[in-house]
């Protein structure tokens, strides 16, 4: 009896899996097809991705190439066809790349390349401080004070992972500009943190010392003041003279 019902209950399976499977077959055959097209797909994908950034790595390093042998115009060409066309990555690397060739020939354009790094919020915040760093450096010997600072200072945070790069620039501008008590001050600031690299130290240390020589001493009068005046004395009538003298001034 038990075989009987064993056989009975094994033929209701088959019947409910054929009722099944002739109601929901095709689908089930529909969505293997579409996993095996989409894993082919993403196979696919990644193999022309990698090939793309081989490609790209080849033209990133010509273009180094290019730079290392003195041929700034034609690296920056190089870099700038990359940044137009080139992977995300490379684009941004290529975007950095070209700005820096630019320095070298025209710097006005090379602070603009960077001014456009800076505002492109697409790249991160990090990369976008870079751009400004980059672009401190090339306006520290030709720009005014006011520009140098508007652009620097925001960087100069206690925290701020540029903050040793944007006091030497800072301090440099007003160095320069003849602001020696901003310059010292900004430089004793690189030196009151523990966390400033010792090439900067060394730099900040020697140019305080530059900057506060360049000081009046604290008890100095300054340089217009004029001296006092002393009071005249009291004229001194004299009974036997007819008349008193004029003033003299």
């Amino acid at each position: 009896m038990a075989d009987i019902f064993h056989e009975i209950d094994e033929d209701l399976r088959r019947e409910r899996f054929s009722r099944l499977w002739s109601r929901y077959g095709l689908y089930v055959v529909g969505l293997a097809v579409l996993i095996v097209i989409g894993v082919a797909a993403w196979r696919g994908y990644e193999w022309w991705k990698l090939r793309q950034d081989q490609a790209a790595g080849a033209r990133f390093e010509a273009a180094l190439q290019l730079a290392t042998q003195g041929k700034p115009a034609e690296a920056e060409a190089a870099f700038a066809a990359i940044a137009k066309d080139g992977p995300a990555g490379y684009r941004m690397l290529a975007r950095f790349r070209s700005a820096a060739e630019l320095g070298a020939t025209d710097p006005k354009a090379a602070v603009a390349a960077y001014d456009a790094l800076a505002a492109d919020a697409s790249i991160g915040r990090l990369m976008q401080d870079v751009a400004q760093i980059r672009a401190g450096l090339l306006l520290v010997d030709t720009a005014p004070l006011a520009d140098v600072e508007q652009r620097i200072k925001p960087l100069d945070t206690p925290e701020g992972a540029f903050r040793h790069s944007a006091r030497e620039i800072l301090g440099l501008a007003q160095y320069k500009a003849g602001d020696f008590k901003a310059a010292t001050e900004t430089f004793a600031s690189a030196l009151n943190d523990a966390q400033t690299p010792p090439g900067l130290r060394r730099v900040a240390e020697l140019m305080r010392t530059l900057a506060s020589g360049q000081l009046p001493p604290a008890d100095a009068k300054p340089a217009d003041a004029k001296p006092a005046e002393t009071p005249a004395a009291p004229a001194v009538s004299t009974p036997a003279a007819p008349a008193a003298a004029p003033a003299v001034q």
